[in-house]
């Protein structure tokens, strides 16, 4: 593809992508093909001749759009939005376009330099310590997602708790735990296998009425191991929990890991961008003083699209102790100087992405200002979500709900909420996903998306509360049999369907 080429598609590229954000609220957010449809329109074999780029764009409007779940819709409310934005698009164009492998500060010293001074901005923006940034012993990188920052934090844990062994000898097992709340993302025990500490390492630690880990079930939990013989590694704490955005009390937490030399890693991967509010910096408490580790996510709630965690280490050499190796073919004068950043030896790849360009871009562009006002407007929809739920007697709130999720539920029986849940995805302008808030099925909305409103947030009320109409009146209507099954194609005819 000559230069000519490049400028001339990829103008077609950026126009289609446009005209996908302009059109995607048309579209049902819920994917509706059935498994294996988007394969049978595919070719068998691979094309011999090289086709028009043209032809390739025509094949996304006809194979590949209907074959997706539009997380960019403003109806998409399961699990946790990821907020593409056009900054960071531009700045994933750029990236690619530049191609270059940041693995050595050598190999693309801007990529590591701006991946630097960049996590020491978002450091400051959502009031982390000096300890986390370069400026004092720690400091930040950028990894694919929340699941790959607790396995390099868990690994820097156990080179600390082992004082190098594990680095040289591996695990062994047996001897080290870890600890996290029975709230707590599922990738931490899928973390704890992949170090081959398995899943019998794992400790699920109790909650307190506010879903929050109980510390004083901790604190029990790690004094029954230690008096096994076995060595705390690490504890995480969730800042804001995939299931329903619950806090962890990490300044109750902390003193437990100091006295114990357990790691204290923060996962905050949803609401930790939430703190560039000054008025939400609460859900910090603690962090400065015991966290030794850090993470967030841009992509999910800070307009930075996938991939983009955002990952702090207070002590570098911990994890540079654990991650670190040198062939003889990567040594440079600039690495054994010692006075550059080789980012390959904070991840578990070798090789890496100019991903600070998104997060870079969107700063640039919203500014702090346009920041918090994304996050303080998600908020306040969550909240007024939530208000229409209270007051009305057939729902109940079930989950404390500060940020932007809320988990509620039909008062009667779960099979009624699964049944209103499919009702309405049903309806194909919104997507709700589910959770099990203390043994109850709840329905969670969560609000973050970039192109989210308050009419769109009042468009699930008013569907939700049409399906629910529907629901305790189902003679009133010609029903699908087997209304609690799973389809996306149900209630086509039904006031659900039809609500706007």
């Amino acid at each position: 593809m000559t230069a000519a080429q490049f400028r001339e598609h990829g103008r077609a590229v950026v126009d289609w992508v446009a005209d996908y954000w302009e059109r995607v609220e048309s579209l049902p957010v819920l994917s509706r093909v059935a498994p294996g449809a988007v394969r049978a329109q595919l070719p068998s074999s691979p094309p011999e001749v090289g086709e028009p780029f043209a032809a390739l764009l025509d094949d996304m409007d006809r194979i590949i759009v209907p074959g997706l779940t539009h997380w960019q819709h403003p109806g998409f409310f399961a699990y946790y939005p990821t907020g593409a934005s056009g900054p960071a698009a531009l700045a994933d164009l750029l990236s690619s376009g530049l191609g270059v492998q940041g693995m050595l500060w050598q190999t693309a010293p801007a990529c590591t330099e701006l991946e630097q001074h960049v996590l020491d901005w978002l450091a400051g923006l959502i009031g982390l310590p000096e300890r986390f940034t370069f400026a004092g012993s720690g400091g930040g990188v950028v990894q694919d997602s929340a699941s790959s920052a607790m396995l390099v934090t868990l690994l820097a844990a156990l080179h600390r708790a082992s004082d190098g062994q594990v680095a040289r000898d591996g695990v062994d097992r047996g001897r080290y735990v870890v600890y996290t709340s029975t709230e707590a993302n599922c990738g931490f025990e899928k973390v704890v296998r992949d170090t081959g500490l398995g899943s019998s390492a794992v400790r699920f630690i109790d909650t307190r009425d506010d879903l929050g880990m109980d510390p004083k079930a901790l604190r029990t939990a790690i004094e029954q191991d230690v008096a096994c013989g076995r060595t705390p590694a690490l504890v995480m704490a969730t800042v804001g929990t995939t299931s329903t955005g619950a806090v962890d009390p990490v300044q109750l937490i902390g003193p437990v890991c100091r006295e114990y030399g357990a790691w204290l890693h923060v996962d905050a991967a949803y609401a930790g961008v939430a703190a560039i509010c000054p008025e939400l910096r609460w859900i910090h408490a603690g962090v400065a003083e015991f966290a030794d580790s850090y993470a967030t996510n841009p992509h999910k709630w800070l307009l930075t699209a996938l991939d983009f965690d955002a990952c702090y280490i207070a002590d570098r050499s911990a994890l540079t102790g654990a991650l670190a190796v040198l062939p003889e073919y990567l040594r440079n004068s600039a690495s054994e100087s010692g006075a550059v950043v080789d980012y390959r030896d904070w991840q578990v790849p070798v090789g890496r992405r100019f991903r600070a360009l998104k997060l870079w871009a969107v700063i640039r562009w919203y500014g702090a200002a346009g920041l918090r006002e994304h996050i303080r407007r998600s908020v306040a929809l969550a909240q007024q979500f939530a208000s229409w739920v209270g007051a009305d007697d057939r729902f109940e709130v079930l989950a404390p709900h500060p940020l932007s999720l809320i988990c509620f539920r039909l008062r009667g029986g779960d099979e009624s909420n699964r049944a209103l849940l499919d009702a309405i995805n049903a309806t194909g302008r919104v997507f709700l996903s589910h959770t099990e808030v203390r043994g109850k099925f709840a329905l969670r909305l969560a609000i973050g998306g970039t192109a989210t409103r308050q009419e769109h947030v009042a468009t699930a009320w008013t569907l939700l509360s049409q399906c629910a109409d529907t629901l305790a009146a189902p003679r009133s209507i010609d029903w699908p049999e087997q209304v609690g099954a799973a389809s996306t194609e149900r209630f086509q005819d039904s006031r659900c369907r039809g609500a706007h």
